[in-house]
């Protein structure tokens, strides 16, 4: 019972801090320190951090599910008859640009993931992270001010635009503490894209990275799971999917008045702390 409560609190941070782009991986390096689940494996843990994930991918799919459903009733698509006749062709197009942003981190992930763990899994990088893209959020924002996007809907979005977002997602995957969310939001204000739709295409964006990451992670476990960490792993995707419905919300909300300089703030003072904690009491 014990373990299920911690999977629900990692549920919890895992829905608040995917979205908001202040570092899951930050908050949850912080959250091992104080909560150790009790009957589960090493392996199952390092699968269990990654694989919950999928409850606020299912956030965004079931939020925007008319925006990112690609098919439709005979006569909707491209053409009256044939196959493309139920393809929404606006909706495709917004999917070829996710899938081309995805490009830089699939192929880096794939082919080095072990390797880039083993070399940047480590607190002092996730610390460092949090101030430098904190620091970099605050730049980005003052130096927007006052400036009109030059893209405010994501059916203006270029393919090389998505593919320069992409670039940045890939510091997140190199890079742990930088965030997701945090880094494609920065890269796309610096191109000129509007909050809201730098926000949105991050939402889209974390689809098929994030499943293919905890897809990855599966494979890599496998399927033998006990009682104990089956129901660990459950409780905590779907209370990651509870949350990540109101986050999703909120952000969205949010950011319609302000802008992200709190975040950036945030991510500096939370970057503080892990270092002082790491140095001087653990």
């Amino acid at each position: 019972m014990w373990d299920i409560l911690k999977a629900i609190i990692f549920g919890i941070v895992e829905g608040i801090t995917e979205w908001l782009p202040v570092s899951s991986t930050g908050h949850l390096i912080l959250l091992e320190e104080f909560l150790h689940f009790e009957n589960v494996s090493p392996d199952f843990f390092e699968m269990f951090e990654v694989v919950i994930q999928l409850g606020a991918i299912l956030a965004v799919v079931v939020l925007f599910f008319k925006r990112i459903w690609p098919f439709c009733k005979k006569g909707g698509g491209y053409k009256e008859s044939g196959p493309l006749a139920y393809v929404k062709p606006d909706v495709m197009t917004l999917w070829f640009k996710i899938l081309t942003a995805c490009v830089p981190a699939a192929v880096i992930g794939i082919l080095f993931d072990d390797e880039l763990d083993a070399l940047f899994y480590h607190w002092y990088v996730v610390a460092a992270s949090l101030i430098v893209f904190g620091v970099a959020f605050i730049v980005v924002e003052n130096w927007n001010k006052g400036r009109t996007p030059k893209v405010t809907a994501l059916s203006e979005l270029s393919f090389q635009a998505a593919l320069f977002i992409g670039a940045f997602q890939l510091l997140a995957a190199v890079f742990p503490g930088t965030s997701r969310s945090g880094a494609t939001i920065v890269g796309a204000l610096l191109i000129g894209i509007s909050r809201s739709a730098a926000a949105e295409f991050t939402f889209f964006l974390a689809i098929p990275v994030m499943f293919g990451a905890s897809l990855l992670k599966l494979l890599k476990f496998g399927l033998h799971f006990s009682g104990t960490e089956l129901a660990a792993l459950a409780a905590a995707v779907i209370t990651a999917f509870v949350v990540s419905v109101a986050v999703i919300r909120f952000l969205l909300s949010y950011i319609r008045k302000h802008d992200f300089k709190i975040f950036g703030w945030y991510r500096i003072v939370l970057g503080a702390l892990v270092f002082g904690y790491f140095f001087f009491i653990r």
